[in-house]
């Protein structure tokens, strides 16, 4: 027995937001003060760093539940799995269905088991609960799945990434051009195939010093009377510490695998910061003394942005279907899915397509 990734579907909203349409915005200093740069070299170094040229954002409509619906609709079909048959709904996201023109996040029901009445799901037995992990949500999801499945308790899983940062970026700061929002979800099924699947898997929690580099607090204007709340993140903190400990963690859980990094044909890691991504791949494979290949990390930050849970299961689909630049897939290609952010919370996952 096996767990597999038998679906995969994601939703990527229609609204697209160039980095130009930040120009117009007024950004301030963590001390209130107006940022002393024009807003046209704020974006340029902005590009330069991150690689984000422009992000989506979902219509004034819709909510984390509807688009963890629409991504999920695609991965039940792609599975060609009745979704009457599903033990588990469970779908990672951080901040609920905030509605457009509110301040209010919504958790109660909660999120899956929006997403199950979305689906008009009749079934008792399938049991449906939130994740929250910050952004390895996703694969946190996908562990727990496959922990059900290797014990008995279940043998269909749905796993969900959904997030709208749109709805609770602080229009004031910088930080807000990095986020955008999208869904991802994975039909993960208990197989007979011994040969494929997860392989391995690792989750580490560190918070003794780190569990508040991403957190939510007042704008930066602080001009602004309301009592609104926002993701904030100490970004330079959260870059050190990711290249200094998501490499490590990825090499524990390719080496429990008993794969070789050269079986590794790409390594689906979440789309936060371009250059922080680069670096955790090059000391990645310098921990096996070699050189990464260049094919090896696909990225969809350019147009995408960062989506936060919804980032890897996304890059997974879009590889999947041939729809990312030149990169593609293969039965018995071995894979890598990591993850670092709030929390703060690391994992992989070795897989064996």
């Amino acid at each position: 027995m096996s767990t597999r990734i038998t679906g995969v579907g994601s939703y990527i909203p229609k609204s697209v937001a160039p980095n130009d349409q930040f120009e117009q915005h007024t950004f301030y200093n963590e001390d209130g003060t107006v940022f002393g740069h024009e807003n046209t070299v704020i974006i340029e170094k902005f590009k330069a760093i991150t690689g984000i040229s422009e992000r989506r954002y979902i219509s004034n409509d819709k909510t984390t539940s509807d688009i963890a619906m629409r991504a999920a609709k695609k991965a039940l079909k792609d599975a060609a799995l009745d979704k009457e048959d599903l033990d588990y709904i469970i779908v990672a996201h951080n901040y609920g269905d905030v509605k457009h023109g509110t301040h209010q996040s919504d958790t109660v029901p909660s999120i899956a088991s929006r997403v199950k009445h979305l689906l008009k799901i009749r079934n008792p037995r399938c049991v449906a609960y939130d994740i929250l992990f910050g952004c390895p949500g996703w694969i946190e999801g996908v562990i727990q799945a496959h922990a059900f499945i290797k014990s008995g308790m279940a043998r269909n899983c749905l796993v969900i990434g959904a997030e709208t940062l749109s709805r609770v970026i602080d229009q004031h700061d910088r930080d807000s051009m990095i986020y955008s929002d999208g869904a991802g979800a994975t039909v993960v099924q208990e197989t007979d195939d011994k040969e494929g699947g997860i392989l391995s898997h690792l989750s580490v929690t560190h918070s003794y010093d780190e569990a508040h580099f991403i957190y939510f607090g007042e704008s930066n204007n602080q001009e602004l009377t309301d009592a609104r709340r926002y993701i904030k993140m100490y970004g330079r903190k959260i870059y050190e510490f990711a290249i200094s400990n998501v490499p490590g963690a990825m090499k524990e859980c390719l080496d429990e695998s008993g794969c070789d990094i050269s079986e590794v044909k790409k390594v689906f890691i979440h789309q936060a910061n371009e250059k922080m991504d680069e670096a955790i791949i090059k000391r990645f494979y310098r921990l096996y003394r070699m050189e990464a290949p260049e094919d090896v990390m696909p990225m969809s930050i350019n147009n995408l942005g960062n989506s936060s849970v919804a980032t890897v299961p996304t890059l997974y689909d879009l590889v999947k279907r041939k729809a990312l630049d030149d990169h593609e897939i293969s039965e018995g290609d071995v894979v890598i899915f990591a993850s670092v952010g709030a929390g703060m919370n690391i994992n992989a996952i070795v897989y064996r397509i």
